[in-house]
């Protein structure tokens, strides 16, 4: 397993890229981290998956993420935990089930909700409402990495807990 200092450094030079970009906030950026290019490479998502796992409390049933950059690190993580997990759909589908919620959640249940970057916390603060309109309540959310522009105190701000394994200052950015 990677220590945090080599993963960072793994991150970062797997997934740092410069030029204009627009975020999912609608944010503009001289910088992206593309969470697809850290999280298909499997020293990186082993790492992360055991690194999530080690800050759940012991109350947590179940392991979530949001479609897509999420189900990554939620599945990797829940391997790592040995617990379930499920993932929170971005929007409700037209088909099938038409459910939210892919996997098994009861009300009730303790949940550790991951997330890949943390830009606003927007995408996960939407996960989160479904989470506990479900009924069940959120133990923590814990991104990958914390762009450091306001996720956390978005994140808090709606009443949860948050960490980050990595900052942008922590990739040298």
């Amino acid at each position: 397993m990677l220590t945090e200092v080599q993963l960072a450094a793994r991150i970062k030079q797997v997934a740092y890229l410069e030029g204009d970009f627009t975020l999912r906030s609608g944010r503009k950026s001289k910088y992206y981290l593309d969470k697809y290019l850290f999280e298909t490479q499997p020293d990186i998502l082993e790492s992360l998956g055991a690194l999530m796992a080690r800050r759940r409390s012991p109350n947590v049933a179940r392991i979530a993420g949001a479609e897509l950059g999420g189900v990554a690190l939620a599945a990797a993580a829940a391997l790592a935990a040995k617990l379930p997990f499920f993932i929170v759909r971005n929007a409700k589908k037209d088909y099938g089930t038409g459910k939210m919620i892919e996997g098994a959640l009861n009300a009730g249940d303790c949940v550790l909700l991951v997330e890949d970057i943390a830009t606003t916390g927007g995408q996960v603060l939407e996960a989160a409402k479904v989470i506990t309109a479900a009924g069940a309540t959120i133990d923590l959310i814990v991104a990958v990495i914390d762009r450091q522009e306001g996720a956390r105190e978005n994140i808090e701000a709606a009443g949860y807990r948050f960490e980050s394994i990595l900052t942008r200052h922590d990739l040298g950015i």
